[in-house]
């Protein structure tokens, strides 16, 4: 199968970590351990990750026009993704994301969004050929919410399957729900989404029959290690995730996410696509940073061999 492009619109970040014994509580200093700075943002984070699982990428983005704005284009040229839709931002400085990661892998997250704030419905105007030639759209709520639907509205309008990723959650009308093909939210997005609590299988269930009553056509609820809730036409199943020691949690999402996208762009079948993009997830989880941790093909592969 010929793969075509997959598009991802969404933030570039600069990350910056600090690893800690444990999160502080609210008031409380606590005393950190090693810092890095790292490339991050969601919608980088999944560009990347389906680069280095075997896609061909466009990224549509806005970055400003200073040292990190610079230092993440660099990062997705190495990484052979396409930036020519990536919109130097005059005005705005390129996001930052501040993030402590404690011993567990468990993180907390703050983000000044910068030019993320501005990516505009013109900008998804400006990258419409791009669009012509892609066969999956992959977004995400980083960027403001004009944006994203104009980009799922112009997917949908020539053909893309559109895979919608609705982090951070917040509400979502209807009519843009309608023109997705596959959301995926983790169990507290999903709750946000539909006010049922996933604490198991049943809950996820509920959520992604709710959110399929909506127009949906396919719902994967992310469960970390105990994998992801598969609801869509002729599967309605819990697909297992892998165990693994967690050394930092963030991006498991996005690699996921980008993961997904090139496996179902390979024409792989549903539940295969998702198991594939669950080790890909648990690989990145045991390592430091955002774009740092996306594994490469062959260790996605090495993964699953080993499974």
């Amino acid at each position: 199968m010929v793969q075509r492009p997959i598009i991802v619109v969404g933030s570039a970040n600069t990350d910056m970590i600090l690893k800690m014994e444990r999160l502080p509580r609210p008031g409380e200093t606590v005393l950190g351990g090693a810092f890095a700075v790292a490339a991050g943002g969601k919608g980088a984070n999944q560009a990347v990750g389906a680069a280095r699982a075997g896609g061909r990428v466009v990224f549509v983005a806005r970055v400003g026009r200073d040292d990190f704005g610079a230092r993440a284009i660099e990062g997705l040229v190495r990484d052979r993704i396409v930036v020519d839709y990536v919109f130097r931002d005059g005005a705005r400085p390129t996001g930052v994301a501040l993030i402590f990661v404690a011993r567990d892998g468990e993180n907390s997250i703050a983000v000044a969004s910068g030019a993320n704030a501005a990516l505009s419905a013109k900008d998804i105007r400006k990258a419409a050929p791009a669009f012509a030639r892609a066969g999956f759209l992959l977004t995400q709520l980083e960027t403001p919410l004009d944006g994203v639907a104009a980009a799922v509205d112009l997917a949908a309008r020539r053909g893309l399957r559109v895979i919608l990723n609705p982090a951070p959650a917040r509400r979502l009308p209807g009519g843009l729900l309608k023109m997705v093909d596959i959301l995926t939210p983790n169990e507290s997005e999903a709750e946000i989404l539909t006010g049922v609590r996933v604490a198991g299988a049943r809950d996820a269930g509920r959520a992604a029959a709710i959110l399929r009553k909506k127009g949906v056509g396919t719902v994967i609820i992310t469960r970390g290690p105990r994998g992801a809730f598969v609801s869509g036409p002729g599967l309605e199943a819990l697909v297992p995730g892998f165990k693994v020691r967690a050394v930092d949690t963030t991006a498991a999402g996005d690699i996921f996410n980008g993961a997904l996208a090139v496996a179902l762009s390979e024409g792989k079948a549903l539940a295969e696509a998702v198991r594939f993009a669950n080790a890909a997830a648990a690989v990145s989880v045991t390592r430091l940073g955002a774009q740092p941790s996306a594994p490469k093909r062959r260790e996605i592969e090495a993964f699953l061999a080993g499974h």
